[in-house]
Order: C-alpha cells, then sequence, then structure tokens
C-alpha cells in the first residue's frame, strides 16, 4: 500500500496590512508631538508665605493685573491701583493694557514678575490674551518696532472678592 504523504509547505506571513498602519500612524504620532510642545505656556505659581517672605520696599513693583468682566484693574499689590482700563464691547481693552504695561515696564526696567488675577468666569482665551498683552509688546528702539519681553515670569490666581 502506498504511504501518501503531505507536502509541507512554509507559511507566509502577510504583513501588507501591518505595513499599512505603520505608514499612517507614524507621520500622525509625530505631527501631535511637535503641536503639543506649542501649546504649552509656562507660569510659576507665588508660594504660600511668598509675601511674608519679600521684604516690603516702597520702590519695590508687585505688579497685578485682575481681569474683570467690565475692566481690567492694573495694580500694585502694596501701592494699590494704578489704572482701572475699562472693557470695551468686544472683550478687555488689550491695546491700553499694553500701552500702560510698556510704560511701567520703562519705571521698573529690572522688574520681570507679574501676577494677573481672574475672576472664576474669566473664559480661557480672554486670560491668555491678558497674559500675552503682560509678557510682551512691541516698542520702538532704534526707528524699528521690535518685540520686546516686560514681565515674562506671570503668576495666576483668583482675583479678590469685590467689597459692596
Amino acid at each position: 500500500m502506498r504511504v501518501r504523504r503531505l507536502r509541507k509547505e512554509a507559511a507566509h506571513l502577510e504583513i501588507t496590512a501591518f505595513i499599512n498602519l505603520i505608514v499612517v500612524l507614524v507621520p500622525f504620532l509625530l505631527s501631535t508631538a511637535v503641536f503639543s510642545r506649542l501649546a504649552i505656556i509656562d507660569l510659576t505659581l507665588p508660594a504660600q508665605n511668598a509675601a511674608a517672605l519679600e521684604q516690603v520696599k516702597p520702590d519695590n513693583l508687585q505688579l497685578e493685573v485682575v481681569v474683570r468682566p467690565e475692566a481690567l484693574e492694573v495694580g500694585d499689590r502694596i501701592g494699590g491701583l494704578i489704572q482701572r482700563i475699562p472693557a470695551t464691547a468686544t472683550g478687555p481693552d488689550l491695546r491700553a493694557l499694553s500701552q500702560l504695561i510698556q510704560q511701567i515696564k520703562g519705571r521698573f526696567p529690572d522688574k520681570l514678575e507679574a501676577s494677573v488675577l481672574a475672576e472664576p468666569n474669566t473664559s480661557y482665551d480672554t486670560l491668555v490674551q491678558v497674559m500675552d498683552a503682560v509678557r510682551s509688546g512691541h516698542m520702538a528702539q532704534d526707528g524699528k518696532v521690535v518685540r520686546s519681553e516686560l514681565f515674562p515670569q506671570i503668576s495666576i490666581g483668583d482675583a479678590p472678592v469685590r467689597k459692596p
């Protein structure tokens, strides 16, 4: 009797679907990694006892910008309110804020810290726009308008409650 043997052939791996997946996944992961890094804003939060540690000096500016729905209140934590900038129909008046911050920077060129205090219902977009206006601005130097750093070290917090 004749014995019949099965011929065994080497199995072929079908990897085209896997290669297609890699071709799509790699560019997607690379593109999202770059964009997520661009969206980060560096912030420093004030320490709990920062006020107790810092010596109070009459010429030491502690700049605060309070964001309220009807106005921006720019002031010194020690000296009080510097200027109240009423909001426009479209939101806070960022141009007036930028001009005021540039004037303050002219008087205190070595100061880098500022606090932005916002009420709980302040939109994220408004908060970022105010932070950008405090962080940097356009200044004239040698007949050219250049972007300059104003108060880059920004702390954020809750706005003080208004007195009735």
